[in-house]
């Protein structure tokens, strides 16, 4: 009998790479497309199409956890942004601009994005239970045994 079980911890490195696709959000900043598509269209669309992946990459697995998970690549983009605003804005402003500069915002954005994750996670384990992921038998049945009572059925 194989008694080992699949651990049920946050899948790190799916949580490490949806972190990283979101920061297409602040490379279309860096780069000027945000500025070009029009500023709170476009922030909005990336904002959509980044948590539609985050959703449909989890929910149409079969991550354990995946509110955890999703909260974890919300926080996982939360510090990629600070990296990169640490290392890009002196290179590209002359001055550090950003959390950094302004430390105190670091925890709220931590929070936003924590909670961006929780919203995505929750639509993701939706998507899950719709699909039957992750849902154990209602009555497990021993090998052999019958699953309905007979009139003649006494114990």
């Amino acid at each position: 009998m194989n008694t080992t079980t699949t651990p049920r911890t946050i899948h790190w490195p799916l949580a490490i790479g949806l972190g990283a696709f979101a920061m297409i959000r602040p490379l279309f900043s860096i780069v000027g497309l945000t500025d070009v598509f029009g500023q709170p269209g476009t922030v909005l669309t990336l904002t959509t199409v980044i948590t539609a992946v985050w959703v449909l990459a989890v929910g149409l697995s079969r991550v354990h956890r995946p509110v955890a998970t999703l909260v974890a690549a919300g926080i996982v983009y939360a510090v990629l942004a600070v990296i990169v605003s640490a290392i890009l804005s002196p290179i590209l402003s002359g001055e550090l601009k950003g959390p950094l500069a302004t430390p105190f915002g670091i925890i709220p954005l931590l929070i936003t994005n924590a909670l961006w994750g929780l919203v995505a996670g929750g639509l993701a384990l939706l998507l899950q239970r719709a699909r039957g992921v992750g849902r154990a038998p209602a009555h497990p049945v021993a090998p052999g045994r019958h699953t309905g009572s007979a009139a003649g059925d006494q114990r």
